[in-house]
This record gives C-alpha cells, sequence and structure tokens, in this order.
C-alpha cells in the first residue's frame, strides 16, 4: 500500500500489467481487489453499483487492474488477515509482545475479512455469473476496536492508543469508511469479523 506510493511504476507493473498477462491466457480469472478503489466519503456500505474515486497509488492501480478483466470474477474485499504473511493481526501480537501500549488509528472503519473465510466464498462465486462483487465480513469496527479486540481475545494486557490517520502519517492516503456489502442476488454471505478473528488465532 505505502511502497505503491514511492513505487508507481512498480504498482501499476503487477496490478494493471501482471492482471493483463493472466488474462491473455483466455481462461476465467478470479482478481482480487480491495476496498481501497473507493474515496470513503460514503457513510453507508459500498455496493457494487457505487463509483468508484480511488485515494491512492495502490487503489487507482487495483481498479485499471479490474478494467483488464474480461471474463471472470472480481472478488472486492478488504482489511484481510490471517495466520500467515504480514498483516494487522500478526502485527499487533509481536508489538504487544515488545511493549504494553501501541498507537492504533480510530478514524478509519471497516470490515476485517480473515482470508479463510474469504477462499471459501471464493469457492461458491465461481457458480455465480462473472462480474464485481463485494465479498466482506460482516460487521465493522476501526483499526482501534479490532486491535483492542485482538488483545481480548488472546488475554494480553496491552492498551490500545486511539490517533488519528494524520498522526499516523503513512504516505498512501486511506478512505475514512470502507465498508463493503453485496448488492447481488446470490452473493455468499462472511461470518461477523470477530468469527474470523477467532478462526485466525485458532491457527497460530
Amino acid at each position: 500500500m505505502d511502497g505503491a506510493e514511492a513505487d508507481p511504476a512498480g504498482a501499476e507493473l503487477v496490478n494493471v500489467g501482471g492482471t493483463r498477462n493472466v488474462v491473455a491466457q483466455g481462461v476465467p480469472v478470479v482478481y482480487y481487489s480491495t476496498d481501497y478503489v473507493f474515496d470513503g466519503s460514503k457513510r453507508e456500505p459500498y455496493v457494487e453499483s457505487d463509483p468508484t474515486g480511488p485515494l491512492s497509488v495502490y487503489g487507482r492501480t487495483k481498479l485499471e487492474g479490474e478494467g483488464e478483466v474480461r471474463d471472470g470474477w472480481i472478488v472486492r474485499s478488504s482489511w484481510l488477515f490471517g495466520p500467515t504473511g504480514t498483516n494487522f493481526v500478526r502485527t499487533m501480537l509481536r508489538l504487544a509482545g515488545e511493549r504494553d501500549e501501541v498507537s492504533v488509528v480510530a478514524d478509519q472503519l471497516g470490515s476485517p475479512t480473515y482470508v479463510g473465510h474469504l477462499a471459501e466464498a471464493t469457492r461458491e462465486l465461481l457458480d455465480l455469473p462473472f462480474g464485481i462483487w463485494h465479498v466482506a465480513a460482516e460487521g465493522e469496527c476501526t483499526w482501534a476496536e479490532f486491535a483492542r479486540a485482538i488483545f481480548e481475545e488472546v488475554g494480553l494486557d496491552c492498551r490500545v492508543r486511539e490517533i488519528t490517520t494524520e498522526e499516523l502519517g503513512r504516505p498512501a492516503q486511506r478512505p475514512a469508511y470502507s465498508v463493503l456489502r453485496s448488492e447481488r442476488e446470490g452473493a455468499p454471505p462472511l461470518p461477523h469479523w470477530r468469527e474470523g478473528l477467532r478462526a485466525c488465532l485458532e491457527r497460530l
């Protein structure tokens, strides 16, 4: 996300050029996109027909990548986390092991989505028509609320100090609100983000 701001050409190469190369193979494609294709000005969940307006290089190149898909499923999801790789859950657990307090943004609202639940829903999508699908966890929270839930679930005594996006000072601009819901018939529902968190923690 932030690296894309420093290397827009690299982001375009991966998100647009890479997608174009996959599409050129002539088979149906599952393309994972992001809530960051929206500008966050809406105050109710974004649905598939809402106009896009990315604020960052990452969001813009992911949206351009969507435009490369002809036959396939464009799956927009949000705030992904899982038991492997670099993600918010693993980062919070690491920081809680190093300090008594963490500073976390409290003015962004989204739906943290467990990748295991997203994978299961993707299998269901393969029986549904091509096009854009919003597939994200039920419920919504801020990053600070998500951090508190992580510590609560594992019994860690780590305080969360709420800060603003401006205080965090990241290079890439994030939408203040990016909750996703589907307006399409048959869209696979995902469990609440809190259930996803518990499922993830069981695998750590």
